[in-house]
């Protein structure tokens, strides 16, 4: 069954869609069904922050099923929020479709759009619906509230501080690496089946990441606040290329000390890739690089979703990776770049 978009109209079309948004936070005044959502966040800063998402740009349909569509729209803003030390509280979503997406299609959008709010505990505070003249373009902004004292910048590390990241890096490039991959295969003949046997965790860091809600959870608990920080969403390279040019620093990476889960670096072997090059170089992963002072270190030690992978520097000394085999080489941005 397909029901048409032009059956509900606009309005219509925004209320079938919000029917089953409840408000979760006390900051939530109004939400969706005004013409503007009305926020309070109690003499607490407040945190905004917008992503684009444009078919073909950033998302494939043929392998990218609605549902995690949605939901990742959702997560890639909230990982922003939390790289500025801060918890997101609403979004805002507006989407533009052409006549070849149904009112099922997009239900099935907004399922992953409730799922990461529900999940993440943040409140659909409105949004637009637009035409498209060709494809689907999502764009969510995110507001969320950080203590006056609390939020970190890209530009205030210190030389010496240490260089650390959450998780582990790669995983979400070399998902897409293979999602690529057998789609060529599938359109050079039909009949084949995709092999994604045994890719499940690579699949998954690229059609349904998280954003770290409990590594700042922890800073709160251990009473830390980086130096610096920003999340990774175009690759290890470009982002710490990021905090050291905003800070006016060096730094130095160790390779070894690079995490990468041992799934993706099986995948990487398998397509005959360096997984410290999909570490580097690879995107989305939304995990979080900070800059802590080296007294900090003795609290993150037993926290394993952290791992120190270098330290700042003086900016006369540059940005260099340091190779397990004692080499030295300039780090340069080789991640994602939207207008390449």
């Amino acid at each position: 069954m397909r029901t048409e978009v032009a059956t509900l109209g606009e309005f219509g079309l925004i209320d079938h869609l919000t029917r089953n948004f409840e408000i979760k936070n006390a900051s939530t005044v109004l939400g969706v069904g005004d013409d503007a959502a009305v926020i309070d966040h109690f003499g607490r800063q407040t945190v905004i922050t917008t992503d684009l998402l444009v078919e073909g740009i950033h998302f494939d349909l043929s392998y990218t099923p609605l549902k995690h569509l949605g939901y990742k729209s959702i997560i890639v803003n909230l990982s922003d929020i939390y790289a500025m030390n801060a918890q997101p509280t609403q979004v805002t979503v507006s989407i533009a479709f052409s006549n070849r997406f149904s009112v099922e299609s997009l239900d099935e959008l907004y399922e992953g759009i409730y799922a990461a709010c529900e999940r993440y505990g943040v409140d659909l505070a409105g949004g637009d619906t637009s035409s498209s003249g060709k494809g689907l373009i999502i764009s969510v902004t995110a507001i969320g509230e950080v203590a006056p004292d609390k939020f970190v910048r890209r530009s205030t590390a210190q030389a010496g501080d240490l260089i650390c990241v959450s998780g582990d890096l790669g995983g979400a490039f070399l998902g897409l690496t293979l999602m690529e991959r057998e789609k060529k295969i599938f359109l050079e003949n039909p009949e084949i089946q995709p092999d994604l046997e045994n890719e499940d965790y690579i699949i998954g860091r690229l059609l349904k990441p998280e954003a770290r809600k409990d590594i700042i959870a922890f800073f709160e608990e251990t009473n830390i606040v980086p130096t610096s920080m920003m999340d990774i969403s175009d690759g290890l390279s470009s982002e710490v290329l990021h905090l050291t040019r905003e800070s006016a620093l060096g730094c130095v990476i160790h390779e070894e000390k690079i995490p990468v889960h041992d799934d993706a670096r099986k995948a990487a072997f398998k397509f005959g890739l360096d997984p410290t090059v999909c570490a580097l170089n690879g995107g989305e992963d939304y995990e979080l690089i900070f800059t802590l002072k080296q007294e900090d270190h003795d609290k993150i030690v037993l926290n394993e979703q952290i791992s120190v992978v270098g330290y700042m520097t003086e900016a006369d000394l540059g940005c260099k990776l340091l190779t397990r085999g004692g080499n030295t080489h300039p780090i340069t941005a080789q991640g994602w770049n939207a207008f390449q």
